[in-house]
């Protein structure tokens, strides 16, 4: 028997992992709820809307401000399996972490197939460091900056991490005080055979340089590895993968799903400032809520 990848036999087996939305009884939900939300947040929080970071269009990012000054700064990354959404439907993710004291920073890039992952990754890892040199302009305490994201999101902010910081931008070599990884795709390798293809068109460089569980570095930034409980159980396996590398590396880093959750509703901890994930943001950062 041909296996594509570990014990998977053809395409549908993979996609029955990895596309979260083959099992919803209506696959628009999950996106008019996180539109529902964004749209909410940008009304009722104070906000900076695309803001640049880069030279070209698609590098821009949304501040929402935490009203007391030097604040604690939440970077997130969003998901779209690298070629949909953008930062505008992901607004939402601040109205938990808002009442905190903790400021949030909602990153857009460009899409595959119109880049590839590769500039993807560049475009996350720029979008930190410009976070790091400014969000003191923004009132945000650039000591107190945590990383996170979503599904494809995860993905980048798992690659941040792995970034030589002090080589490649002048930083500190980990500036980044923690990160929570939701739902991530670290090992890419399956997605080669996924209906994905077509338009992420992974290839084994891309594979080698973008499957960050296979180059941990050691790295001080704490981390959250998780997932939605209601997942496939490739999630959990990707996240554990992680985690595995992540400790092996002598890093310090957390295993835990999230109860009662699928691979869209798992994200809506950040709107809630009682919930786990902000609960979490806010320890690991030391916020104080106004």
């Amino acid at each position: 028997m041909n296996f594509l990848y570990r014990d998977f036999v053809s395409q549908a087996q993979i996609d029955a992992q990895y596309n979260p939305s083959l099992p919803l009884p209506d696959a628009a939900v999950p996106g008019r709820h996180y539109v529902e939300r964004a749209q909410q947040a940008r009304a009722e929080l104070h906000c900076h809307l695309d803001v640049p970071y880069g030279p070209t269009v698609h590098e821009t990012l949304d501040i929402f401000p935490a009203a007391a000054p030097n604040a604690p700064v939440f970077v997130f990354i969003h998901g779209g399996y690298w070629r949909a959404l953008s930062s505008k439907e992901f607004s939402g993710v601040a109205l938990g972490l808002q009442r905190l004291g903790i400021t949030t920073v909602v990153i857009n890039y460009a899409l595959c197939p119109f880049v590839s992952i590769d500039e993807i990754t560049r475009q996350a890892r720029a979008a930190v460091a410009w976070t790091v040199r400014n969000i003191g302009n923004f009132g945000g305490d650039p000591t107190r900056i945590a990383i996170g994201g979503h599904s494809a999101g995860a993905h980048l902010a798992a690659m941040c991490l792995q970034t030589p910081w002090a080589q490649d931008y002048g930083l500190p070599q980990d500036p980044l005080q923690a990160a929570v990884l939701v739902s991530g795709l670290y090992d890419l390798q399956p997605l080669r055979y996924s209906y994905l293809q077509p338009q992420i068109q992974l290839d084994d460089g891309i594979i080698r340089r973008n499957s960050p569980a296979f180059s941990v570095r050691a790295c001080a930034t704490p981390a959250w590895i998780t997932w939605g409980a209601d997942e496939t159980p490739e999630f959990a396996r990707q996240a554990s993968t992680l985690h595995s590398a992540w400790e092996t590396a002598g890093n310090h880093g957390e295993l835990r799903a999230l109860p009662d959750a699928n691979h869209f509703t798992v994200i809506h901890g950040f709107e809630k400032s009682d919930s786990a994930l902000c609960q979490w943001l806010a320890h690991a950062l030391d916020a104080v809520p106004k």
